[in-house]
């Protein structure tokens, strides 16, 4: 135990240890205060597809694409409920937001073709390629392409974030809950620790990775009969 305590006398190891004992619990707390905040501001706004007070604009977030541009079950599992939506007339245009970062991964092409092979409008479904994460889909949604009342749709370890997102992009959100495939806890703890970044970008308001021009497809698709 002697080299223990030697080398605990060392600044070089004690210093950095001394901060990870501090920065640690502290991280911890703040990302579990972010979730719980989250949740309450958000826990009237979340619905099922049949009970969501209707809304001019779905936005269907994205999520992961197999390698032949399929999309996987959670990403399904989000088109099926927007097409539900659109079927039933509570929502009139859907836009579809997610990453298209490289020409070997595109989530919205993807999104898109599902939404039209399965019997919604071409014209009713508005493709934005530069949705990277959760906040950059609010924040262009209502900046570039004049979104002011949707229902954002994800599942329910996600949705709340969203909402607290898409409103603080100035979106009169509400949500609504597309079934998880299946029970994985690794979701739920990813979304305590996301929780702390959203919160973070509720204050600064950064703007999004790829920002660019004004989009006229939701006002161009609303138009449409």
């Amino acid at each position: 135990m002697g080299w223990i305590r030697g080398l605990w006398r060392r600044a070089w190891v004690r210093r950095p240890l001394l901060v990870a004992m501090v920065v640690g619990p502290a991280a911890v707390v703040a990302m579990v205060a972010s979730w719980l905040s989250i949740r309450v501001l958000t826990g009237d706004r979340v619905y099922t597809a049949a009970t969501v007070p209707p809304a001019p604009v779905g936005i269907v977030l994205g999520a992961r694409v197999l390698p032949d541009g399929t999309p996987q079950a959670y990403l399904e599992s989000r088109l099926q409920a927007a097409k539900t939506l659109y079927d039933t007339g509570k929502v009139r245009v859907l836009l579809v937001t997610g990453d298209n970062g490289s020409v070997q991964y595109d989530e919205v092409t993807a999104m898109r073709t599902w939404l039209t092979q399965h019997g919604v409008p071409a014209d009713k479904v508005v493709a934005d390629y530069a949705g990277f994460d959760t906040y950059d889909s609010c924040t262009r949604a209502a900046r570039i392409f004049g979104v002011s009342k949707a229902i954002v749709v994800t599942q329910d370890f996600h949705v709340r974030r969203a909402i607290f997102l898409c409103t603080r992009a100035g979106i009169d959100t509400n949500g609504v809950v597309s079934p998880a495939p299946d029970n994985d806890f690794r979701y739920q703890v990813r979304e305590v620790a996301a929780s702390l970044k959203a919160v973070v970008d509720y204050l600064v308001q950064p703007d999004p990775k790829y920002l660019g021009r004004q989009e006229t497809g939701v006002t161009t698709a609303l138009a449409s009969k």
